[in-house]
């Protein structure tokens, strides 16, 4: 890490951002991550739900032994928890996984069992938003998983842009991909995905909030259904 990258400025990151997201619209998810190593390298990290390894993968590729942080809520499927344990087995990466300040039951004690149902907003923010606002401290940049495909919430994700919440600055290197696209990678470097992908879920996240999607809804319909809620505050 050169002193130069330690001493950047949020300014200097946010111009940074912007002007990367113009550059590299059109470049390869493997050019996009080149970048963000060559550019932050010990400041950069990966983030992960282990419903695929994609981004995980790609950026092994360009820094081996890369940082992929993973939220543990407490509440995932043990499919999920297993599909952590095989990538840090397997791939040359370092898993970092991040836990709420309180377990399950510490929470259910303060406010009452199954928040989930009653305040998914607050669920999320204890278990997931604020976890990651605390394992990102000491990063530049993180790397995430999003597709402008996913729904229309997602439709305009740069593939390099700023992180205003966190001050960081933020990378889709796959924001462009389809589908068939993800698929296409998996199968080619037989990628390790979420085993509930083959069993109706497009979108895995945790298992109180998550069901298998219908013929001819979006990916993310499963996450949350019958609620106006469509995203956990992570990519809001």
């Amino acid at each position: 890490m050169t002193t130069a990258q330690e001493e950047r400025t949020t300014e200097e990151l946010k111009a940074l951002a912007e002007q990367a997201g113009r550059d590299l619209e059109d470049a390869s998810a493997l050019e996009i991550l080149q970048w963000a190593v060559d550019t932050f390298g010990a400041k950069f990290c990966v983030t992960s739900s282990m419903e695929d390894a994609v981004v995980a993968h790609l950026a092994s590729r360009v820094l081996k032994g890369v940082d992929v942080v993973f939220l543990d809520t407490g509440y995932h499927f043990p499919e999920t928890i297993g599909t952590r344990d095989a990538v840090e087995a397997v791939m040359d990466v370092n898993v970092i996984t991040l836990t709420p300040k309180q377990t399950v039951a510490e929470q259910d004690a303060e406010y009452g069992p199954k928040l989930h149902d009653r305040d998914p907003d607050l669920c999320c923010a204890l278990r997931k938003v604020r976890p990651l606002e605390e394992g990102l401290k000491n990063y530049q940049a993180w790397a995430t998983g999003l597709r402008r495909d996913e729904s229309p919430t997602r439709a305009n994700t740069p593939v390099v842009g700023w992180d205003e919440k966190r001050q960081k600055v933020k990378i889709s290197p796959i924001a462009r991909w389809t589908q068939d696209d993800v698929d296409a990678y998996i199968t080619e470097h037989g990628v390790l995905t979420n085993p509930l992908l083959t069993d109706g879920y497009a979108s895995v996240g945790c298992a109180p909030c998550t069901r298998r999607v219908l013929e001819g809804e979006d990916a993310r319909a499963g996450r949350w259904a019958g609620r106006a809620k469509t995203e956990c505050g992570l990519h809001v």
